[in-house]
């Protein structure tokens, strides 16, 4: 059972990465490479912790 949990997290942390990589250009952040890679890789984080990331990251989701 613990095994399903973390496969679904991972997919779950996997697909966040995915579609806010593919909606980037939606949002209002910088284009550069690094902010983009960090953005991406730490997106559960910034989405409980700043409103204002979770705005942009609405929009690369609908993006």
């Amino acid at each position: 059972m613990e095994k399903l949990i973390a496969f679904s997290f991972l997919v779950i942390y996997v697909w966040g990465i995915w579609k806010f990589w593919a909606g980037y250009r939606m949002t209002n952040f910088s284009l550069s490479f690094p902010t983009r890679l960090s953005l991406s890789l730490l997106w559960p984080v910034l989405v409980i912790a700043n409103g204002s990331y979770r705005r942009n990251f609405v929009k690369a989701l609908k993006g």
